[in-house]
Parts: C-alpha cells; sequence; structure tokens
C-alpha cells in the first residue's frame, strides 16, 4: 500500500512538472477567445437594441419630413458593364449598381456605433423611394447567392440604400448616317409618385463612374463617354424631378466594310470587266435561261456576267438591312448599296444597248433603186447566207446594198460635227457619238464617275 501511495505521489509530480506549459498556451487561447467573443456579443446586443427601439413606432408607408419639406434623394451610379446594343430593338444592356442616400430623422440613434451595415433583410422595414426606370423595357435584380442590396444607417439619421440591377433600356437610334453613326442612349429615372414638392433628386459629386471596359460587350460600338442632366417635366399629376445619364455611342465600321462595302465595290469593279472584251466575240443574243441555269459563266458571256453581279448585288442589299429596322429613311449603306447597284445595271444595260446597234450596224439594207432592177433571170453571184449562233444575217455584194447612213452622209468619224446634215433629227453643231465606240466610252466613263461618287460619299459622311 505505501509502494503504490509512493508511485501515485510520483506520478502526480511529474504531470505538474510538465503541465505549466500547456497550461499557458490554454490560458492563452482561452482569453483570446473571450476577448474576441466578448466585443462582437455587446455589439451586438447593442445593434439589436438600436433597431428595436428605432423600428418600435416607426411607420414605413411615410416618406421622411412628410408635411415639412421634401425628401432629398442623392444619387449614385457604377456601372459595371454597358452591352449588347441592339439596333433592330432600338435597346442596350446595362448592367449598374444603384445607390440612393437620403435622411430620416426617424432613425437617429445614440451609441458608440456610428454605422449600422445591414443586410437586405432590413430593407423591407423602413420607407425607400420609390424610384423607377422610365426607359426601361426590363429589369432585372441580383439575388445570387443572396439579393445584391446593401443598407447603411448613421447615427444621424443618413441611410445608404444599394442595389444591383440589369436593365434592358429603350434607345432610340437615329440610322441616317449608319454605319457611321453615333448615338446617346439614355437612362432616365425619377419618381413614380412624389411629385418635386415632396421628392427631389439630385447628383453627388462624380456621381456617375464607370468599370473598366474589357468586360463590356460593346461589339459594333466604341464608348466616348457619359454625361448626366436634370430636368423637370409636367405632368398632370405634378411636377417631377427626372435624372438622366447619357452613354455616348460611336458605331465601329470594321464589320460593315467587310460584310457590305468592299463585296459592293468588287462587285462594281467586276462587272466593268466586259468592257475590255471585244463586242464581236460575244455569242449573238445568248439566251438568259441557259447562261443563268448553267452556273458557270463563260469567257465571252458579257449577258451571263451581268446577271451575275446584278443578281450578287440584289444580296448584298438584302443582307446590308437584315442587321437594320425597318425604318422608312434612307441610310448611308442604303445610299451606297443602291448607287452599286444602279452602277452595275448600267453596265448591264451597256452591253445590251452596244449589242442591239452592233447588231443594227453588221445588218446590210438593199438599196431599193438596185433592188428594183433584179429579176428572175439575172445570173449574179447568189446572196451569201451567214449563220452566227442560230442568227441570220444576209451579205449582199457591195453594189447591191449599202449601209445606212445619217440623211446620206456617210459619217463614222469619233466626236465629229455634222456641218453638212441640216435635215433629219441632227443638226448643225452638234456632237455625233459613235455607238459602236460605247465600250471605249464606258471605260473612262463608269471608274471616273464611280470614284467621284466614292470621294463624295466618304467625305460627306466622314467628316461633313
Amino acid at each position: 500500500m505505501t509502494t503504490k501511495l509512493f508511485l501515485y505521489f510520483l506520478l502526480l509530480s511529474v504531470f505538474r512538472a510538465c503541465s505549466p506549459t500547456f497550461a499557458s498556451d490554454d490560458d492563452e487561447y482561452d482569453d483570446v477567445t473571450v476577448n474576441q467573443m466578448l466585443a462582437p456579443k455587446t455589439h451586438e446586443t447593442d445593434a439589436t437594441q438600436i433597431l428595436n427601439n428605432l423600428l418600435k413606432e416607426y411607420d414605413k408607408k411615410l416618406r421622411p419630413d412628410i408635411g415639412v419639406k421634401p425628401t432629398v434623394i442623392d444619387v449614385d451610379i457604377y456601372v459595371n458593364s454597358i452591352g449588347p446594343v441592339s439596333s433592330i430593338n432600338m435597346e442596350y444592356q446595362i448592367d449598374i449598381i444603384f445607390a440612393q442616400t437620403w435622411t430620416d430623422s426617424r432613425l437617429r440613434y445614440n451609441s458608440t456605433m456610428k454605422i449600422l451595415t445591414l443586410n437586405s433583410n432590413m430593407v423591407g422595414l423602413i420607407w425607400l423611394p420609390d424610384t423607377i426606370f422610365r426607359n426601361s423595357k426590363s429589369a432585372d435584380s441580383h439575388w445570387i447567392t443572396t439579393p445584391n442590396q446593401l443598407l447603411r444607417i448613421w447615427n444621424d439619421g443618413k441611410i445608404l440604400y444599394t442595389l444591383r440591377l440589369t436593365i434592358n433600356a429603350e434607345c432610340q437610334l437615329q440610322l441616317h448616317n449608319f454605319p457611321m453613326d453615333e448615338h446617346s442612349c439614355p437612362l432616365i429615372f425619377s419618381s413614380y409618385g412624389y411629385p418635386r414638392d415632396e421628392m427631389i433628386y439630385k447628383w453627388r459629386r462624380n456621381s456617375v463612374q464607370a468599370a473598366d471596359q474589357k468586360s463590356w460587350r460593346l461589339y459594333q460600338f466604341d464608348f466616348m463617354g457619359l454625361r448626366n442632366t436634370t430636368d423637370v417635366i409636367k405632368t398632370t399629376a405634378g411636377d417631377y424631378v427626372v435624372m438622366t445619364v447619357y452613354f455616348d455611342l460611336s458605331r465601329r465600321m470594321g464589320y460593315f466594310t467587310i460584310q457590305t462595302y468592299i463585296p459592293c465595290i468588287l462587285t462594281v469593279v467586276l462587272s466593268w470587266v466586259s468592257f475590255w472584251i471585244k463586242k464581236d466575240a460575244t455569242p449573238a443574243r445568248t439566251a438568259l435561261v441557259s447562261c443563268f441555269k448553267s452556273m458557270s459563266c463563260p469567257g465571252k458571256c458579257h449577258c451571263c456576267q451581268g446577271i451575275t453581279t446584278v443578281l450578287t448585288m440584289t444580296t448584298l442589299s438584302t443582307v446590308a438591312r437584315t442587321s437594320l429596322p425597318r425604318v422608312s429613311y434612307v441610310t448611308a449603306m442604303d445610299l451606297f448599296v443602291t448607287v452599286c447597284f444602279l452602277f452595275v445595271f448600267a453596265a448591264l444595260m451597256e452591253y445590251a444597248t452596244l449589242n442591239y446597234y452592233s447588231y443594227s450596224a453588221r445588218r446590210p439594207t438593199c438599196n431599193k433603186t438596185k433592188r428594183s432592177n433584179y429579176s428572175v433571170l439575172d445570173v449574179g453571184p447568189p446572196p451569201t447566207v451567214i449563220t452566227l449562233n442560230n442568227s441570220m444575217y444576209w451579205q449582199e455584194f457591195d453594189d447591191a446594198c449599202v449601209y445606212e447612213c445619217l440623211d446620206g452622209k456617210d459619217c463614222q468619224s469619233f466626236f465629229c460635227c455634222y456641218e453638212e446634215c441640216k435635215d433629219g433629227a441632227w443638226r448643225k453643231g452638234r456632237v455625233h457619238i459613235d455607238i459602236l465606240e460605247l465600250d471605249a466610252y464606258s471605260r473612262v466613263f463608269f471608274p471616273t464617275s464611280f470614284l467621284l461618287f466614292n470621294v463624295v460619299y466618304w467625305v460627306g459622311y466622314l467628316y461633313l
């Protein structure tokens, strides 16, 4: 028994000798825990008592200082992102953090805590401004992972209320200069029910700020800046203070240059190829249907080339309109595509005119006097029949038939003034253009006029 007691006291003394280190660590841990927990519990109790006292007789249906003075709402907007902008629907999307600050004397309190930062659970317990966005088509507030709302109450009664919103706002785009247009898309908000004599909105200094533009979805636009204004509108319900933020946007032309302008210019240039092909190499009156169905254009087939370029311009004009709303006025792109279409159509008409007059000039006409001298007994050489692509041309000797000329005058010179032709449609001093040299005129006229049009077009829309 004595031995057991001796061993027991020996173990107890060893344990006591080793225990100070652990005891000191435990004491330090306990002290830290107590120091960390006591303060929050005190503040939590204080905040709970403050809120209970503030909300005990608080009526959230009444605005602050009702019947005394208007409630002043200071507004701040932080723009997270803008875009995309829809030209067809004439709207744009914007993601903002909307902050409103006002003073409610009923929420003043005396405490060492100067600010109470609360979550969305407190939002429905106090009075809030009835702010609406007048030009919004749809709007969503963010609720993940919790409602994106913040409420702060100062001891002097000042309140800060912020929330995050994504708004699809209306923007009336003026597309006369499309795609070289610039727009100011507004974001308009005001009170829904309180007129100016009860609620006043004010912008704070540097009240509209924007985040980094790298995450913005302005695919076809450049952000040029923003500006804010304050207006008063008069309605039958009273005068309301209306706040507006304008976002200035400028359209980028890269997409439309690649998709519309360059193909249109190349199609017009392609239609000029026929001016350098000899008219005599063209098959006479090649059928349009056969040429169109073949899906391949022979090297000498002007007709097929003309029809192809016209159809290409029709397709380009249709595609260019798909990115636009059905506006009733002419846009800059409509003007360019229409003029290109007219150039292509004029090239096709030039070929048709040249082909017709070439056929008329090659077809001989028999002299009536000499034709009357022929008889069945004449033993002259018979007329020769030339077949060219199923077209018949009668060729006779020069002594039997002669080419028609103007009033009996063989005038074939280039830009020749007729001094002797005083009868008929031509008069003295008029200039004669040889229709058979129409290709030579077109080689100069078409490129020159198209170049002049481009100079006037681009200078007018980009710099004037």
